[in-house]
């Protein structure tokens, strides 16, 4: 609690003390102190109001009017607010703005109180603590992540990563053993919400990520995390989970779980588990692979034409997330591969319709259980779990009709739960309102005696139609009306003709312009026995739904087990939906070192193609490890590149793929070093890029990993250029013996193949004709005699005398590098060639042109002649 004389850390106030403030801004400020860098949503009426500079920055953030509410301690108090029924919508707003909020609500009774209500922060939201339906998206994992920096023996350190889903309580860690696993790793997880320990040493590889909160070093001590995880999981130690060594990580997954507690301010019973991820089992991929790759998101940061945008057609949106763990995960246990192809290949077989349309009525049970755990569930969560749990007989009933012992595993961590399915019956309305706020959600027949306060309400109808009738018939005033609001209650209400007439004991309660209301003894007696039951049946609602909470929190492992086992089901139905509608097929494995594939195809590529994709093969092997690629520009290079990538991660989610008879060997990682762009923000061109990525591959790749290397030295001269592909080619084939495609139009490097034993030369063809061109997309044995860059700029549009003088240039160059005069020094100086001059024949032609002489044809004609020339 702040003294009297206190500023708050962030310097919000000016300095002066808390008893100059009302009494209400009195408690505004001291909650206000607890919560000093984060906003404030207090509660006051029908809305949730900021004050000072919270008021400030609410109002930039949220384009809201910034208002002041009168005066405090002297000085005018900036206000902004936002109504309470519509403040989900705020709060999504500034979660996605990395923005975190307190929510103070008001906890004492009005009618009790003296001074101000008794008021608290209620929840704290931040973007990585979010459980609300609303807040999330529902296809994306929402991460709290947090990084720690341990140093090691000789002066290396040792990244500790440690994620949290709050929403399905799935919290893992992981030791990263330099900057480049980091990096990769925040770009597979690309969490909501960052913690990070004061004096940071490697801020610079977070810096560019929204959420990140800096938390004090003690968050981060190994003994405290070490006490707090064994707490919440009722365990005396962590052996049992396969993290007790890993230090780094468990000093992350602490500060996890503290800032956690902080915020939620609840029981966490959903969280009972935390898991080492390790890179052993996973083919692993950079950053660059990653983003190259557009696995979940386009180069533009986009999720249209991503390999995940393909194939996912799930029926669940926990569905969609699991995928989306898939393909950034992909695997190198081929035994849990081939187990996942087989239940696809059952589920192909079956009456995948049937499937996926129970699925879908199961929705995201995952995250509602995380609501149930938290006790924030809402009516509607209820309704959905007791839809899902309708539906587990039928998949049960579903799956055991197929011959797929594993698909039988599955199914025994789903059973049906008729007990909670009949509690759920039961206790609810078939449509529950939104809200437990105003009631309505407990079923009639669930409790005797909420049934009959409700039925004192319901009879109010019948006694005041009857109260009219008699007080019509007593008082012979035909206008008379009985009526309720919410503001004066019940009334009587008479015309203002038939004021004479009112009798002595009916008392005046409201006076409008046409009528005036009264109330009578009976009437009085009536609306207090009438308005208690209403106010005893809502509280004794509101206990039964709290009490629905505790009749599912013993089930909650079981049914987190049921949310897991029904996300893989429809991610294998969806994967064999997407096997029997885009004719993928199914790949095997193999010890063999090597890949390959019959008619290839690039899964996304083909899909926004208008015409048909040429499909291609692949053969690599331990005596065929490098294929240098040649062609020209749009002929396909990257293409092929991409989807040999794709095809092999693809098989390694255990999915089918798009191509014939593959077949692939142990494969550990894949790279790319395909295109680059400056990162001018760290003072690098592109062409630093270009070499910091292919360093990392260089000193990263193994006998095991999957390279592509498209057009290596570009961004440097000629000669430093193809110096540098040179030698890099011959290290990946050489040194390292990786798996490698290397797309190049440096055509000396096509000389390797001759030279290098495990090399060959592929090319993917084109056809020029009158200085056009036609791409064939076709993967032939063999180098390209030409890159046809010429007619590629042609089709781009180029002006018509930058090609001329182009195409001079390169019969130059041909001549001199016919002639073998490659070093700079003894190549002569070309003749200069002046764009200017090529204009000529245009000039000429306008300066001879007499437009009075022209016929309408003889117009037309030479205004084409023209358009010819200038192009």
């Amino acid at each position: 609690m702040p003294s009297d004389n206190f500023v708050t850390q962030a310097g919000l106030f000016k300095e002066q003390t808390i008893s100059q403030h009302t009494p209400m801004m009195q408690q505004y400020l001291r909650i206000k102190a607890e919560h000093p860098h984060i906003l404030l949503f207090y509660r006051m009426g029908d809305f949730y109001e900021l004050f000072y500079e919270d008021a400030r920055r609410a109002a930039e953030l949220l384009d809201i009017s910034l208002t002041a509410r009168g005066k405090s301690g002297g000085d005018p108090i900036p206000m902004a607010g936002v109504p309470y029924h519509a403040v989900e919508g705020y709060l999504a707003r500034l979660v996605k703005m990395g923005q975190s909020v307190a929510i103070c609500e008001q906890v004492g009774d009005p009618a009790t109180s003296k001074g101000p209500v008794e008021r608290k922060v209620t929840r704290i939201v931040t973007p990585g603590t979010i459980t609300d339906e609303a807040l999330l998206e529902e296809k994306r994992d929402n991460l709290l992540a947090a990084v720690f920096q341990q140093k090691q023996t000789q002066g290396q350190y040792i990244f500790g990563y440690a994620t949290l889903e709050l929403a399905s309580g799935r919290f893992s860690l992981c030791e990263l053993a330099d900057e480049q696993d980091l990096q990769a790793e925040l770009q597979r997880s690309q969490p909501a919400e960052l913690l990070y320990p004061e004096g940071f040493a490697a801020f610079h590889l977070i810096e560019q990520y929204k959420g990140l909160r800096r938390r004090p070093d003690w968050e981060f001590d190994l003994e405290t995390a070490t006490t707090q995880l064994n707490q919440q999981f009722g365990t005396k130690e962590l052996t049992g989970f396969g993290v007790s060594q890993a230090h780094a990580g468990l000093c992350a997954a602490g500060c996890v779980l503290q800032y956690v507690k902080d915020t939620q301010r609840a029981a966490l019973p959903h969280i009972r588990a935390i898991s080492l991820e390790s890179n052993s089992d996973t083919v692993q991929m950079d950053a660059a692979t990653r983003r190259n790759l557009e696995l979940t998101r386009n180069l533009s940061g986009g999720t249209d034409n991503t390999l995940f945008a393909v194939l996912d057609k799930t029926s669940t949106a926990m569905g969609s997330r699991l995928l989306q763990r898939w393909l950034h995960r992909p695997l190198t246990d081929t035994g849990v591969l081939a187990q996942r192809q087989s239940m696809i290949h059952a589920l192909m077989g079956s009456d995948l319709e049937t499937l996926r349309g129970h699925l879908k009525l199961v929705g995201d049970i995952e995250r509602v259980l995380g609501r149930l755990a938290l006790r924030s569930a809402r009516p509607r969560d209820f309704a959905r779990l007791r839809q899902a749990f309708t539906q587990l007989p039928e998949l049960h009933e579903f799956i055991h009709h197929l011959d797929c012992p594993p698909l039988h595993q599955l199914a025994s961590d789903m059973p049906p739960v008729p007990k909670l399915l009949e509690l759920l019956n039961r206790a609810l309305v078939e449509n529950p309102p939104v809200l437990m706020r105003d009631g309505g959600v407990i079923a009639p027949g669930y409790h005797e005696e909420l049934d009959a306060l409700r039925a004192l309400s319901k009879g109010a109808t019948d006694y005041l139609a009857e109260l009219e009738e008699r007080e019509k018939a007593r008082t012979e005033i035909p206008t008379l009306k009985v009526g309720f609001n919410r503001v004066h209650g019940y009334y009587i209400e008479i015309s203002r003709g038939y004021a004479g007439q009112v009798p002595p004991e009916y008392v005046r309660r409201q006076t409008l312009k046409n009528n005036e209301r009264y109330i009578i003894p009976e009437l009085k007696e009536y609306e207090d026995k009438v308005l208690t039951s209403q106010s005893r049946a809502l509280a004794l609602e509101k206990r039964l739904y709290d009490e629905l909470f505790g009749h599912f929190l013993p089930h909650l492992s079981a049914l987190q087990r049921a949310a897991a086992a029904l996300s893989e089901l429809d991610v294998l139905a969806n994967l064999a939906e997407r096997a029997a509608t885009l004719d993928y097929h199914c790949p095997t494995f193999t010890e063999e070192r090597g890949m390959r594939y019959d008619r290839g195809r690039h899964p996304v590529v083909e899909q926004v193609m208008s015409s048909p994709f040429i499909a291609n093969p692949l053969a690599m092997s331990a005596t065929r490890r490098m294929l240098i690629i040649t062609g020209p520009n749009m002929g396909g290079k990257s293409t092929y590149m991409r989807q040999t990538a794709l095809i092999v991660l693809m098989a390694c989610i255990g999915s089918f793929v798009p191509a014939e008879n593959a077949c692939i060997g142990p494969i550990d990682r894949i790279f790319t070093r395909i295109g680059a762009s400056d990162d001018l923000a760290s003072g690098r061109s592109t062409f630093m890029v270009e070499m910091t990525e292919t360093a990392n591959i260089l000193n990263n790749a193994t006998t095991n990993s999957l390279v592509l290397m498209d057009e290596i030295g570009r961004g440097t001269s000629t000669y430093d250029g193809l110096s540098l592909a040179w030698a890099t080619a011959c290290y990946l084939a050489e040194r390292i013996s990786a798996f490698t495609l290397f797309a190049t139009h440096y055509f000396e490097l096509t000389q390797l193949a001759s030279q290098l034993e495990a090399l060959s030369n592929v090319h993917l063809d084109a056809v020029e004709y009158d200085e056009g061109i036609s791409f064939m997309h076709a993967v032939q044995e063999g180098a390209a005699d030409r890159s046809y860059g010429l007619q590629v700029a042609q089709l781009a549009g180029v002006p018509r005398a930058v090609i001329d003088a182009a195409r001079i240039k390169l019969q130059e160059l041909e001549q001199l590098n016919h002639d073998k005069q490659v070093v700079a020094s003894e190549v002569a100086a070309p003749a200069q060639l002046n764009f200017a001059q090529m204009d000529d024949a245009l000039h000429k032609a306008v300066d001879q042109l007499n437009p009075d002489e022209l016929s309408p044809r003889q117009a037309l004609e030479t205004l084409y002649k023209l358009k010819a020339l200038k192009r």
